[in-house]
C-alpha cells in the first residue's frame, strides 16, 4: 500500500522535507517517525501510517510535497494486522484531494441583445456623424457617444472610430485583475553576477522563502508608521538585579523581556486598539478579548515568531518561564505551527545583539509591534542636573489604517510610564 502525506492541520497543505529517516528496503512499524516536514516556520514529524517492508520511496530531502502526495509505497511482508486493513476504508482516507479546478476559458463577446442595439440606435442619432459611420457603428455594436469625436462640432470621423477600436482591442489584451487585487508584478529579471568577478550561490531555504514572503506580503499590505521614544530602564534594572536569583530558584529567567512583556500586556488592556485586527472583507476592526503576545527569536535558520498565550493573566514569574521555554523550542525548531498562530501584537527584541532604535515591520493580521534595542547608558537630565542613566529605544510600529499618530503616541507614553515606574510587588515572590 502507499503511504501518503496526511492534512497537516487548518491553513496548511503542503511543506518541504528537511529529513527522511528511512530507505528503500527497510521494515517500519505502523506510526514510526519517516520524515520531518517544514511548513510555515515549524517542523513536523509524519508517522508511517502502515507497517511492512519499503519496496519504493517517492520523495527525497528538499522535495516539496503536498497533502495526498505518496511518500513510499509498503509491501505485505511484517504488515501489523492493523495495517492490513485498506486505508480507503477509513472516513479521512476516502476524502480524495479536490480535483484541480478546470483552467478558466478566454471570456468571449457576446453579441448585444436587441435591446442593446437598438438603444445604441437612438444614441448614434444623437451623435454628429455621417449616415456611413452611423450603419458602420450599428453593424459592430458600437455607441458613438463613447467615441471622442475629432472634427469641428465634435463630429466623428471613420479616424475616430478606427481609434476606438483600437483603444478596445489594447485593453482587451491586457491581464485581467480580481476586483480589489492589484495587478501582478512582472517576473524578476535575473543578473548573471559572476560577469563581474567570483561569486558563491546559496539557495534560500525553506524557511527564508517563508520569511520573504510574508515580509513581503507584510510590507505591501499595510501602510507603516513607527513612533520611537526611549525608557529609563535604571530602576527596573536594579529590580532585575535584587530578584534575579529569587527567580532562578523558581525555574525562571528573569530578563529585560519579561518586564517589557509584562508592561506591554498591561498597556494593551488600556489601549485595545493595539490588540486589534483588520477584517478587510467586512470591513470591520476586531476588538479581541485575549492578549496572545509574538516573541520574535533570532535562531541560526531565521526569523520565528511563537506565541505567548493569555500574557495578561499571568504572573511576571509565569512569563518568564513561558518566554524562555518557547525561545529554546523556537531555537531547537521544535515549536509546532499551532504555537505560531494566533498574536494579537509581537515584540521583537535586539538588544542581546546591539543596536539602538530600528522600524519592526507589522505581522499581518496584528496592527501593531513593538522593536527593542540595546539599553545604554545616557547623560540624562532630571530636575535640572546631568545623571547617567540605562535609556532602552523603543519603536512602535503600526497599521495606520487602524491606528492614528496620537493613539500611538498616547500608547508608547503610558508604556514608557510602566516600564520606567514597575511596581516592586508585581516582581516580588
Amino acid at each position: 500500500m502507499d503511504v501518503k502525506l496526511p492534512h497537516l492541520g487548518e491553513g496548511a497543505d503542503s511543506g518541504t522535507v528537511v529529513n527522511l529517516f528511512v530507505k528503500e528496503g527497510d521494515q517500519i512499524a505502523k506510526d514510526q517517525p519517516i520524515l520531518e516536514l517544514e511548513n510555515e516556520k515549524a517542523v513536523a514529524t509524519i508517522p508511517s501510517t502502515a507497517a511492512g517492508k519499503i519496496s519504493k520511496v517517492f520523495v527525497k530531502t528538499g522535495d516539496k510535497i503536498s497533502v495526498g502526495q505518496k511518500i513510499l509505497s509498503v509491501s505485505g511482508d511484517g504488515a501489523a494486522p492493523a495495517a492490513s486493513k485498506p486505508a480507503a476504508e477509513t472516513p479521512r482516507a476516502k476524502a480524495k484531494a479536490p480535483a484541480p479546478e478546470p483552467e478558466a476559458e478566454p471570456e468571449q463577446e457576446e453579441a448585444p441583445s436587441a435591446e442593446e442595439s437598438e438603444s445604441i440606435e437612438k444614441s448614434n442619432v444623437e451623435v454628429a456623424a455621417s449616415p456611413g459611420i452611423r450603419k458602420l457603428a450599428k453593424d459592430l455594436g458600437i455607441d458613438l457617444a463613447r467615441v471622442r469625436g475629432s472634427a469641428r462640432g465634435g463630429r466623428v470621423t471613420m479616424e475616430d472610430v478606427r481609434a476606438y477600436i483600437q483603444r478596445l482591442q489594447r485593453l482587451a489584451s491586457q491581464p485581467k485583475a480580481a476586483a480589489g487585487v492589484p495587478p501582478a508584478k512582472p517576473a524578476p529579471e535575473q543578473v548573471d553576477f559572476s560577469k563581474w568577478g567570483s561569486v558563491t550561490k546559496k539557495p534560500l531555504s525553506p524557511l527564508r522563502q517563508v520569511i520573504a514572503r510574508r515580509m513581503t506580503e507584510n510590507w505591501n499590505a499595510i501602510p507603516h508608521v513607527t513612533q520611537f521614544d526611549d525608557a529609563d530602564i535604571t530602576g527596573l534594572l536594579a529590580l532585575r538585579k535584587k530578584y534575579v536569583d529569587a527567580y532562578e530558584k523558581k525555574g525562571a529567567r528573569l530578563t529585560v523581556t519579561s518586564f517589557v512583556l509584562k508592561a506591554v500586556a498591561d498597556t494593551l488592556k488600556k489601549h485595545p486598539v493595539f490588540n486589534s485586527s483588520l477584517d478587510e472583507v467586512a470591513q470591520e476592526i476586531v476588538f479581541k478579548d485575549y492578549v496572545h503576545i509574538g516573541i520574535a527569536v533570532d535562531t541560526e535558520a531565521g526569523l520565528i515568531v511563537p506565541v505567548l498565550r493569555d500574557a495578561d493573566k499571568k504572573d511576571l514569574v509565569q512569563l518568564s518561564r513561558d518566554l524562555e521555554e518557547l525561545a529554546t523550542k523556537a531555537r531547537e525548531r521544535k515549536v509546532s505551527g499551532e504555537e505560531l498562530k494566533g498574536g494579537s501584537f509581537t515584540i521583537s527584541n535586539q538588544g542581546g545583539i546591539g543596536g539602538a532604535h530600528f522600524t519592526p515591520i507589522v505581522n499581518k493580521p496584528e496592527v501593531a509591534i513593538l522593536g527593542l534595542g540595546k539599553g545604554a547608558n545616557k547623560a540624562v537630565v532630571r530636575d535640572g542636573k546631568i545623571e547617567p542613566r540605562t535609556m532602552l529605544p523603543l519603536g512602535l510600529s503600526y497599521d495606520h489604517r487602524v491606528i492614528d499618530g496620537g493613539a500611538a503616541a498616547r500608547f508608547i507614553v503610558d508604556l514608557v510610564k510602566v516600564i520606567e515606574n514597575f511596581d516592586e510587588k508585581v516582581v516580588k515572590i
